[in-house]
């Protein structure tokens, strides 16, 4: 008990969920939308999308 649950949820991204990113991002999606359909969160799909040279629409 007691223990912290502060660790980052770090699964590592799948394929699919890869292609699905760059599908979302690539039709203008914000990135709010990206995590909720992906169910990640905004930071780790910002994190991805960096790492593919994704341009993910800004939020507005």
């Amino acid at each position: 008990m007691g223990e912290q649950r502060f660790e980052r949820h770090k699964q590592p991204w799948t394929q699919d969920e890869i292609q699905k990113l760059h599908t979302l991002a690539k039709k203008g999606m914000a990135l709010k939308a990206i995590a909720k359909a992906l169910t990640r969160s905004e930071e780790s799909v910002k994190v991805r999308a960096k790492q593919d040279s994704l341009n993910i629409a800004k939020l507005r």
